[in-house]
């Protein structure tokens, strides 16, 4: 084959440091915007961006080009320095570490649902037990005592 051809859809989470509530509403829609452009930068363009004010989920195209880790470091550091600028926001960190999961096509439409939807689902479940529930169901290892920074 002279071409090489990909398509892969990840979903990534990641949190604030120490799962603080350090993301405001008012800056939301910014956020989403913003870390949907450093994104696109990169060749892998957001299909969802959501969250609620600890965490951020992410369903990404990722670029065949491009490794997810230096795509996350990417997107998590310039939206940190982005967000930082803003007013009572300089101690923003988000946590050292993520959590990422191959889709198929065919579960891409209930996963863009559940992205948008994060206020609504966390009504009733915390980010702790999400990722837990997340790690299980995609038969992910782990040790509790280095799951949480």
């Amino acid at each position: 084959m002279p071409q090489s051809l990909a398509t892969l859809r990840i979903h990534v989470i990641f949190s604030t440091k120490r799962r603080m509530n350090l993301i405001p509403p008012a800056v939301e829609s910014e956020r989403y915007a913003y870390m949907a452009t450093v994104l696109k930068a990169l060749d892998s363009p957001a299909i969802a961006i959501g969250g609620v004010s600890d965490h951020v989920h992410i369903l990404v195209s990722l670029s065949k080009n491009q490794a997810l880790s230096k795509v996350i470091e990417e997107v998590k550091t310039s939206s940190s320095k982005w967000i930082k600028r803003k007013p009572g926001m300089e101690q923003f960190y988000w946590q050292t570490g993520y959590a990422a999961f191959s889709i198929g096509r065919s579960n891409e439409p209930a996963l863009i649902r559940y992205i948008h939807h994060q206020k609504q689902h966390h009504r009733k479940t915390d980010f702790k037990d999400e990722l837990r529930a997340f790690l299980k169901k995609y038969e992910v290892s782990f040790r509790e005592e280095y799951l949480w920074d």
